[in-house]
């Protein structure tokens, strides 16, 4: 076994994140770790690599093995280049280069010196170090990182690129376990093919988070940390939705008996009680009894925590009237957006006329003709670089009657009734100091829309934050799932009857990905998206538009 987890508590504050949390990591085993936004899966990591050691119980680690993660904070090595920042991290390098740098100049008959570096030059070729810097320079270039950045400081990248950054490093690392954290968020589809190819080859063990469906097709373990445990699934994404849905089902069944007893055992304590009563022989033959169902009916009630319940809508449908209603009543509960309203008529919100962008009349991509109806879905597809962004924040522009903030040919037309909303994957940075109930507050300001505190309270509800404990939190202490929820709040604000989504399910965890799909799927309004989750795409459907580089 490479690695084994047994973690009997870990709490932050008075929250209580793991009770007997368990499971095991085999070698060359992929592994995926899932749950509710905020139940400590990233926290879990930093715990695997020794960062967090408050907490009981063990993590046993095969002795020889190497584990490498990604790393979320580059400030200590912000000034480093790129391509030294991954080389000096490799297994051995820089011992093995300051040998082959060194030694001839000072090891002269020194047998044993002779020895070392003659080791030392026979590790170095074996670990493929000859030719290290072009085969990363090489991995790079398919994340779109160009050499001339690659020798650049890592300081320069954005968010994006250090992540790509990272799984480089991992890819060339060599290591025993790899752990890496929400990898294909900021992928464009070229990138994300990629990964999931290196995923698919990789000769060691990886432990992913991930909500990525595609990617969750290609591990052989999903681990679902829900209630405080690690729910093991061997098999992938597919066979994950098969075993959750038995079990779940199971759950509810022994969850409604369990409910059903203790309806029985109050009727029996009510009547129990109303015997007592009644008679008047001493001692009373009934106390006992009264003593009996009332420690049964408190054991049980002890006992009796509602789990989390949640099963993909498919297998719902499939397993009948009798588990969807149940299913219905007990579910976990996701997030609830209100459906905008629907009356309009379907014509034209938006039409492109030979439009491109650019820079310093240099056209970022070729000359795009499309037109978005009401209710209509369309699909943006480009690299990263080749401008969608550019393109979206054109649209933006254009609807508000803003001048272009770039070199802009062609046309672009707003019908007069359009009501645009954006989707963005970074929170405004004015809102990051703010705590999360004046963020939604400011939100709604900032659109002169009407606001009070009770409809704040319920929007925070609505999105499955908690009004009170949560509405504290400054907007930068949230999770990413909890900033991707404030979003949508922000989305939906202003009863749009257009929405322009840029990679809507990063952060989500499946279930709120699959009410935003449910969601969007009842959504009267035109939609215009980037994204690759394939299973989104096909959810939403529509047509697709490629942004093809100039």
């Amino acid at each position: 076994m490479l690695l084994t987890v047994d973690i009997e508590s870990k709490s932050i504050g008075n929250k209580q994140l793991f009770n007997n949390l368990r499971f095991t990591v085999e070698a060359n085993e992929k592994v995926a770790i899932i749950g509710r936004n905020g139940v400590g899966k990233t926290t879990l990591f930093r715990m695997l690599t020794s960062q967090d050691p408050n907490y009981s119980g063990l993590i046993l680690l095969n002795k020889s093995a190497r584990v490498i993660s990604t790393a979320q904070e580059h400030t200590d090595v912000a000034n480093e280049s790129v391509l030294n920042y991954i080389v000096s991290n490799l297994p051995d390098y820089a011992r093995l280069k300051n040998i082959l740098d060194t030694y001839p100049d000072t090891m002269g008959d020194n047998l044993a010196k002779i020895q070392t570096y003659s080791n030392a030059l026979e590790s170095f070729s074996d670990l493929g170090y000859y030719i290290i810097e072009d085969s990363i320079l090489q991995s790079l270039e398919r994340y779109q990182i160009s050499e001339e950045m690659a020798r650049a400081p890592l300081g320069r990248l954005s968010g994006g690129q250090k992540r790509f950054v990272e799984l480089v490093r991992i890819e060339h690392a060599n290591a025993d376990l790899a752990l890496i954290d929400e990898p294909t968020n900021h992928m464009d589809y070229v990138a994300k093919t990629e990964f999931i190819s290196w995923l698919k080859s990789v000769k060691y063990a990886v432990v992913v988070i991930s909500h990525d469906r595609d990617v969750l097709q290609y591990v052989d373990k999903i681990i679902d940390i829900k209630d405080g445990k690690a729910h093991v699934f061997k098999g992938n994404y597919k066979a994950y939705l098969k075993q959750n849905a038995t079990n779940t089902a199971a759950k509810m069944h022994d969850y409604e008996i369990g409910l059903r007893t203790l309806e029985n055992l109050n009727k029996q304590i009510q009547s129990v009680r109303a015997k007592k009563a009644s008679t008047s022989k001493t001692p009373n033959p009934f106390i006992p009894l009264e003593r009996r169902l009332t420690k049964a009916h408190e054991e049980l009630s002890a006992s009796m925590k509602k789990p989390n319940f949640w099963i993909d809508q498919e297998s719902v449908e499939d397993m009948g009237k009798k588990v969807g209603d149940n299913y219905e009543k007990y579910k976990t509960k996701n997030i609830r957006i209100r459906k905008a309203e629907g009356n309009e008529q379907h014509h034209e919100l938006l039409r492109i006329e030979d439009l491109q962008l650019g820079y310093n009349k240099q056209p970022l991509f070729q000359a795009l003709n499309f037109n978005l109806q009401h209710g209509e879905r369309t699909q943006l597809i480009g690299r990263n670089g080749v401008g969608k962004t550019t393109l979206v924040r054109a649209i933006t522009d254009a609807s508000t009657g803003k001048r272009a903030s770039t070199w802009i040919a062609g046309s672009i037309f707003c019908d007069k009734k359009l009501r645009l909303s954006v989707y963005d994957q970074e929170v405004d940075a004015s809102l990051m100091e703010l705590t999360l109930h004046q963020a939604v507050e400011r939100t709604y300001q900032s659109l002169e829309l009407p606001i009070t505190n009770e409809i704040v309270m319920q929007l925070m509800g609505d999105y499955l934050f908690d009004p009170h404990a949560d509405g504290r939190l400054l907007v930068h202490q949230l999770s990413g799932g909890q900033k991707a929820r404030l979003q949508i709040i922000k989305l939906m604000a202003n009863k749009p009857n257009m929405l322009i989504l840029d990679e809507p399910t990063n952060h989500l965890d499946l279930p709120s990905i699959e009410e935003l799909e449910k969601a969007l799927g009842s959504y009267h309004g035109a939609i215009l998206y980037v994204s690759h989750d394939s299973y989104f795409v096909t959810n939403l459907g529509g047509t697709k538009l490629t942004l093809t580089a100039a």
